[in-house]
């Protein structure tokens, strides 16, 4: 279809879209975020869709449509973490992305769902690695099956080609900031490309009723590289978070159109690849020191499931006239925060002293009910107070330094008495709907951090008396 071609430049971070280049996107004020797109438009200025003849989903009455296809048909993949942060499997016709750092283990996780999928046929197109390359991880991974037919291919209408031979049941590309449509002029991994071509991809997707998994790129900043478009047209959002000098995964759903965006599943890389984590609760606590100052558990919530972890704090004099305060784990502003509340309310100096946090298990403590935890590790190590060895705090603390209460105070209990902590510190609100208390465990309720203070006190001269 002849028409005249328009230049627009796109925000790759807000979608804006401007006549001409800038250096500094005018609507979310980003630097070297704009790329040039090309348009083509009929005689009447309207945008040429080249969408081809006779492939459209016909209208349908509401009222006519199946339950089936309403809700979707899940299939498991095998391993449980992954079915807990897509939200109980694959759903049929559903588009997944998942991004991550390179080197995480994205590669790795795909080639795995294909292991223990041995009755879905399965497309792998790969536009980074070669077809040895692939088959060597494979082997390594004891994927060699016979259900995986492998693409190395970048042109779109290449990877349609072969959709239509092969007819599987799972399309996996990666990535997609590798595969190019020729209709459009410019780069892989544009803006333009990657909408172009991922459109191509979900909608013959939503058509033939098959599953795809995208994998993404990120950039500098974290975030999926591309047109934040990408994360709006695709289904379920998935972020495989983790340090890769270390061996623990996260793989944390953002965006879940089939279910929650609160859960997430917990790997360890092995030399076999990815193993799960049943119970991250007893990984986290496992090595966890006992008698320290400045340790102090504390547990939260990741969609329905309650996890324990370790909050360390070491506070020192600092011999600089700015002290340091460094975190990992815990947003730094949160942590500082913190510190202003105790210094007012209690009186404890932390303005001539560094103040280091760290979280154990490279999990980050984004819940507000870590807050108590957190002021408890900071006092513990201040005042050089040892903590009971079953101990653990949870709650939320204001400025004024209340503790506010926090939501499902049960499943919080009972995970902490499953792993044996007997003195369980909780917002008096919070404390006062625990529906049953384990045996043996022994809940503090405390309104404020002068409650945490004396308690720790108590403990103090607990502890002193034992010594002597």
């Amino acid at each position: 279809m002849a028409g005249k071609t328009k230049t627009v430049y796109t925000c790759t971070n807000c979608g804006a879209q401007f006549p001409r280049w800038n250096g500094q996107c005018r609507e979310c004020g980003a630097w070297n975020t704009l790329e040039e797109e090309v348009f083509v438009r009929d005689a009447g200025g309207q945008p040429v869709l080249d969408a081809p003849a006779g492939e459209y989903t016909p209208a349908v009455r509401i009222d006519q449509i199946e339950e089936e296809k309403l809700f979707g048909e899940r299939t498991k993949t095998g391993i449980g973490e992954l079915d807990r942060a897509l939200g109980g499997g694959i759903v049929r016709g559903s588009v997944a992305l998942i991004s991550g750092e390179p080197g995480i283990g994205k590669s790795t996780l795909l080639l795995q769902i294909c292991r223990s999928m041995p009755d879905l046929k399965v497309l792998y197109v790969s536009g980074e690695e070669s077809q040895l390359q692939i088959k060597m991880r494979a082997k390594r991974l004891s994927a060699l099956t016979e259900n995986i037919y492998l693409q190395c291919e970048t042109d779109v209408d290449g990877v349609m080609a072969e959709i239509h031979k092969v007819k599987p049941d799972l399309l996996i590309i990666d990535s997609v900031q590798t595969v190019k449509d020729a209709s459009v002029n410019s780069a892989p991994g544009s803006v333009s490309q990657v909408k172009a071509s991922a459109a191509k991809l979900i909608g013959i997707t939503k058509r033939t009723g098959f599953s795809t998994i995208l994998v993404g790129h990120v950039n500098k900043d974290g975030v999926i590289a591309g047109p934040k478009l990408l994360e709006h047209m695709v289904d379920v959002v998935l972020y495989f978070e983790g340090e890769r000098t270390q061996s623990s995964r996260i793989l944390r759903a953002i965006k879940n159109r089939y279910g929650s965006t609160n859960e997430i599943g917990l790997f360890e890389m092995t030399d076999t690849g990815l193993e799960e984590v049943p119970d991250p609760s007893r990984r986290m606590m496992e090595d966890s020191p006992v008698g320290v100052p400045g340790s102090c558990p504390v547990c939260l919530m990741e969609g329905t499931r309650p996890i324990l972890t370790e909050v360390q704090a070491l506070v020192a004099r600092s011999p600089f006239p700015n002290p340091k305060r460094l975190s990992s784990g815990v947003d730094l502003n949160r942590m500082t925060m913190m510190l202003a509340v105790l210094e007012k309310r209690l009186g404890v100096r932390f303005f001539d002293k560094d103040v280091y946090m760290n979280v154990v298990g490279g999990l980050r403590l984004d819940e507000t009910a870590a807050d108590l935890g957190i002021c408890a590790a900071c006092l513990s190590c201040a005042l050089e107070t040892r903590l009971p060895p079953h101990f653990i705090a949870i709650g939320e603390v204001g400025l004024s330094g209340e503790c506010r209460t926090v939501s499902d105070s049960d499943l919080r209990v009972n995970e902490a008495a499953r792993l044996g902590f007997d003195t369980i510190l909780l917002p008096k609100r919070a404390a006062e709907r625990v529906k049953k208390i384990p045996d043996g465990v022994k809940i503090i309720p405390v309104r404020g951090v002068f409650d945490l203070m004396r308690t720790l006190k108590e403990f103090g001269n607990d502890q002193s008396g034992t010594d002597q």
